[in-house]
């Protein structure tokens, strides 16, 4: 699965609690992933391969400024839009071609118009993050409702995972993925956007879980992944009932899982939300990832972080 490079780098309310700032401020920590999970390397928003059809009745939500999250001296403000038409889609699939095939090195299917292309494009609604002042779109997320789900007959979580344990859900779940932001827009302020776009999208259509494929890099061979898999607490899994099973799964038992990980930021992100892990990584030869199934109920997110993405 293909994920935007370090997207929660920024993400400060993931990173440090309230009292964690107070005692680091100032000061800065090496990341000691910083050479594993490097730019070229890349990491993943919730699963790599969503996108989305145009639906009328989906509205643009107003034009949300987030500008006072970003470091930066210039600090731009972000329109939370949806795709409306063909053109808009054509903008976030040249985007995300661009971040996973030309940045990444994702097996993708080449095109003359250098767009990321799949079967599930016109089954999906598109979020698109747009820079307000030059009006590109800087950032991407695709949503498969439940049905469009059936529509078309399937997730895309179902190419790689056994999902019967979840098939009584499917009728209030949507499926995310193909998330990307352009490489100069990595900050927290955009990811508050995407976020808030999501949260906005559940809560109008009263859906209320969030299913998607969180990615893990393999540039040691999967032995990272392997160990992180094996690091997970049991109040970070699933319940059994909602486990599901890997079609490609990683050879854990070839691979070193004892190493001293830490999760990188958009699962460590997930995970402080209050998402769950559903099963064992599954290998995606195309993008060279370990993917874990990971499942966000809105009911189950902390506390901490719900007034940022549901006004609560």
């Amino acid at each position: 699965m293909s994920d935007i490079p370090n997207p929660l780098a920024a993400f400060d309310i993931f990173n440090k609690s309230p009292e964690d700032k107070k005692s680091t401020q100032g000061k800065k920590k090496a990341n000691p992933l910083k050479k594993l999970f490097s730019k070229k390397v890349g990491k993943k928003l919730f699963g790599k391969k969503f996108a989305t059809k145009s639906r009328s009745e989906v509205q643009a939500p107003e034009t949300v400024s987030v500008d006072k999250h970003l470091k930066k001296a210039k600090r731009p403000t972000f329109q939370i839009t949806w795709a409306s038409n063909a053109d808009e889609i054509k903008e976030a699939q040249h985007l995300r071609y661009k971040v996973f095939a030309e940045e990444m090195g994702a097996q993708l299917p080449s095109n003359p118009e250098h767009l990321d292309i799949d079967e599930f494009d016109a089954y999906c609604d598109h979020l698109l993050i747009r820079d307000q002042v030059s009006l590109k779109v800087v950032g991407t997320y695709r949503v498969l409702p439940p049905h469009q789900a059936q529509a078309i007959g399937k997730l895309y979580s179902d190419s790689e995972f056994d999902l019967a344990r979840l098939d009584h859900l499917r009728p209030k779940m949507v499926e995310l993925g193909r998330s990307c932001v352009h490489a100069d827009y990595r900050s927290g302020a955009v990811i508050m956007a995407l976020w808030s776009g999501l949260a906005q999208y559940m809560q109008k259509h009263g859906y209320e879980i969030m299913l998607g494929c969180a990615s893990i890099p393999m540039a040691d061979g999967g032995h990272f992944a392997a160990s992180l898999y094996n690091s997970l607490a049991n109040d970070q899994m699933a319940p059994i009932e909602n486990h599901a099973f890997p079609r490609l799964p990683l050879p854990l038992d070839r691979l070193n899982g004892g190493l001293e990980v830490e999760p990188p930021p958009l699962i460590k992100g997930y995970l402080k939300l209050g998402a769950k892990i559903c099963s064992a990584p599954a290998w995606d030869p195309d993008f060279n990832t370990a993917d874990l199934l990971t499942m966000l109920r809105l009911s189950d997110i902390n506390p901490r972080y719900a007034k940022h993405f549901l006004g609560q």
